[in-house]
């Protein structure tokens, strides 16, 4: 028997859990039980962007319901397939569920990818499976830390990777909104280490402001409600929560000196996500999609060399980490369920990496 979590996807703090049998195995087939995954901010992302760039045709629900993606490690429970082992160990994207069958194609020591008809119209970097028995990224005593920071941090090594290579469009200063959340944290991280002559400056909720200042990745960390007071200096802006009224604040306040408006994630829901608002002063902002980004990156530097540069840029930032987000087990997709709508909510406490064993 199968559980899945399904959420409403006109409303999503709406969920339902739907038990199912598991259907035959087809040919070549591997059933992957999921054995745990994170929830962050970056699958409320998933949800609300859910339509408009296809996360819920990852793993189909049933008509106005959907199934949220995860990150996370499963172990294969059956297979038909010649090259994938019963009982190894994988890594990646996973539904908010207990099984998972995939149709493992490109099929090489270190992992593979789900050829599954309904996947292959999306970016291939959300169908491809680590086996962790041969995958340098897998550290087993690190594996809360992968799922709650891995992609998010990916995205964060993209961005800058990004900003460096346009030479921070002439910027003096990297804004951070949502700074207190992981991918903020990760991008700031890689600044840091790369690109060390731009100030990193993090916008965060009044209440957030000790704990962000704690993480010791920001030059400056200022309130919301203080966005007025940001540095006149030639800067760039990400925007990870998706407030259309903040960013508009923070367009105002910059104006020329607004050299490059950068929209990633929406932290902040129903605050603004995917609507028009009108016109900005300064750049309009372009979205950053990560997928396209990593699929360029590895075309320009090799499958080993794009590892290499995210491995030891990721080493780093959880040596950083240790200590500043503790992790928080907790088992049933139930508490799955509860985890999601306190990070829909924005109650989830950033301090605290969620992990579920479903």
């Amino acid at each position: 028997m199968s559980r899945t979590v399904q959420v409403r996807r006109a409303a999503l703090n709406q969920m339902r859990i739907v038990e199912a049998p598991l259907p035959p195995l087809g040919q070549d087939e591997a059933r992957l039980r999921v054995e745990s995954f994170s929830v962050t901010a970056n699958n409320v992302t998933y949800a609300v962007a859910g339509d408009a760039f296809g996360y819920w045709n990852f793993f189909p629900g049933e008509g106005k319901w959907g199934v949220v993606p995860m990150w996370g490690h499963a172990v294969v429970e059956a297979s038909n397939h010649p090259g994938i082992t019963v009982g190894e160990r994988v890594y990646g994207y996973l539904p908010m569920a207990t099984h998972l069958d995939v149709l493992p194609v490109k099929v090489g020591s270190g992992g593979f990818v789900d050829g599954a008809a309904h996947r292959q119209p999306m970016s291939p970097i959300y169908n491809q499976y680590s086996r962790l028995a041969a995958d340098p990224e897998h550290d087993p005593a690190r594996e809360a830390e992968r799922m709650i920071f891995g992609p998010l941090f990916k995205t964060g090594f993209l961005i800058e990777s990004m900003f460096r290579g346009k030479g921070w469009f002439g910027a003096e200063a990297v804004i951070s909104t949502s700074a207190s959340s992981k991918t903020a944290m990760a991008l700031a991280s890689v600044a840091r280490d790369k690109s060390p002559q731009v100030e990193r400056i993090g916008l965060t909720s009044p209440g957030r402001v000790d704990f962000v200042k704690a993480t010791g990745f920001y030059d400056r960390v200022l309130a919301y409600d203080a966005v007025a007071s940001l540095p006149q200096a030639p800067s760039v802006s990400v925007d990870f929560a998706g407030n259309a009224a903040l960013l508009h604040a923070i367009h105002s306040a910059l104006g020329d000196n607004l050299r490059y408006s950068c929209t990633v994630g929406a932290t902040h829901v129903g605050q603004g996500f995917g609507r028009e608002n009108g016109a900005l002063p300064g750049p309009a902002p372009v979205l950053f999609f990560a997928p396209d980004h990593a699929v360029a990156a590895i075309a320009e530097l090799g499958p080993k060399g794009f590892g290499d540069a995210v491995a030891a840029s990721w080493a780093k930032f959880v040596r950083e980490t240790e200590g500043a987000v503790r992790v928080d087990e907790r088992h049933g997709l139930a508490a799955a369920q509860a985890a999601f709508v306190d990070t829909l909510n924005g109650v989830a406490d950033p301090a605290v990496g969620i992990v579920i064993l479903p």
